[in-house]
């Protein structure tokens, strides 16, 4: 008798690790390479690899506020990856963009939860910007587990506003 798995499982774990895999590597990279708050390297007029730190949430949400928040987004990020590891395996592989988006947020989740963990603070090093005579703006800094997080968070709205309900399909189909 063979078993077969009806969850997202372990294809979508492997894919959490990998994320969280490449995320630390390329932090490591830009630690080692590119000096701390410095211009960093400009790849385009409008793009730039930077090495900065990020105390607080996104956007720098509660960044400065003596340290304590350290601890809160660590306790906020182990409940959250619990739950998607659940949500995973419990959600069916009929649904894969459902899967994909979960193994993305979670694979994000867990890449800056180890740098909150291991260096009290995440690491950012993508910087969009423009300027101009007089006149400069960026896009907060980011990195690679916070484009898997928006990407996987993107991915779970738009499943869940257009993608299939496998309950409804399973009634239309009696």
């Amino acid at each position: 008798m063979t078993l077969v798995r009806k969850d997202c499982g372990i294809a979508f774990l492997l894919l959490s690790f990998l994320i969280v895999a490449l995320d630390q590597y390329t932090k490591y990279l830009v630690v080692e390479h590119i000096p701390a708050y410095t211009a960093g390297i400009a790849v385009t007029p409008f793009f730039s690899l930077v090495h900065v730190y990020n105390e607080g949430a996104a956007f720098s949400f509660l960044a400065g506020m003596g340290g304590w928040q350290r601890w809160l987004f660590i306790a906020i990020a182990v409940i959250i990856s619990l739950a998607l590891i659940a949500a995973l395996l419990r959600t069916s592989k009929k649904r894969p963009f459902t899967c994909l988006g979960i193994a993305l947020v979670l694979g994000g989740a867990v890449g800056n939860l180890l740098d909150r963990i291991f260096l009290g603070h995440v690491v950012d090093f993508l910087l969009f910007y423009l300027k101009g005579d007089g006149w400069f703006w960026s896009y907060p800094s980011f990195n690679v587990a916070d484009i898997a997080v928006c990407t996987g968070a993107f991915l779970l709205v738009i499943t869940a506003c257009f993608g299939k309900n496998d309950q409804k399909s399973k009634e239309r189909s009696k």
